[in-house]
């Protein structure tokens, strides 16, 4: 069991913000030269505070999202991860991830959602909660969907593709292109988590269909 982590409400540090100010052209430089990367907006993002919530293959789906956004994110993070290595248990609060447990009913971790949204913030989810070889192996959590409904902000869905080709659940390094795509809002004003998740998960499925070979 790993160990347990209480999520704080606090503000990005310094030094997380220098790197959300200066990551996102890195890896868009990066990953144009060495994934063929690209990014696909359907429509113009809103004001934050909203909620994302985006398909999970891979460990590179935090940074793509970042750079295609280009704004800092608070992305729910299984607390394992920072006991990982060194590097992650440095890297990930600095950037203000939001620390989940697999292991406990996630109220701490909502409550902080909750609180930095209210503070005009980004919260990134994956709805799935772990990474997948194909979109459906899992069905996806309602967590993204009920932050946005009880914070009435917008939900932004997010379709990750080829990062599970270019580095997946076999933590191996391939040459694979790599697309993120940026839908328009959807509305979750009178909607039950349900209902938004199911509409996230069509759209998201829609998307992955239009590029049948971006799973391994």
């Amino acid at each position: 069991m790993s160990q347990a982590h209480t999520p704080r409400n606090e503000p990005i540090p310094g030094l997380g913000r220098a790197i959300w100010w200066a990551g996102p052209s890195v890896i868009w430089t990066a990953g144009r030269i060495a994934f063929s990367f690209r990014c696909d907006h359907m429509a113009e993002l809103p004001t934050p505070p909203f909620v994302l919530a985006a398909n999970h293959y891979s460990h590179f789906d935090p940074p793509a999202i970042g750079s295609a956004l280009r704004t800092p994110i608070r992305f729910l993070s299984v607390d394992e991860l920072t006991g990982a290595n060194r590097f992650l248990a440095t890297i990930l609060p600095t950037v203000g991830t939001i620390p989940v447990s697999r292991n406990r009913l996630p109220i701490a971790t909502l409550r902080v959602a909750l609180a930095r949204l209210e503070a005009g913030e980004v919260v990134g989810v994956f709805p799935e909660g772990t990474r997948v070889a194909r979109f459906g192996d899992l069905p996806p959590k309602r967590g993204a969907a009920w932050l946005a409904i009880r914070a009435r902000v917008p939900l932004i869905p997010i379709a990750v593709i080829g990062t599970g080709r270019a580095l997946g659940l076999d933590n191996r390094l391939h040459r694979a292109p790599i697309r993120v795509v940026v839908g328009s809002a959807l509305s979750t004003e009178g909607e039950d988590p349900s209902t938004v998740t199911d509409r996230w998960a069509d759209w998201v499925s829609e998307q992955i269909g239009r590029n049948p070979r971006s799973e391994r």
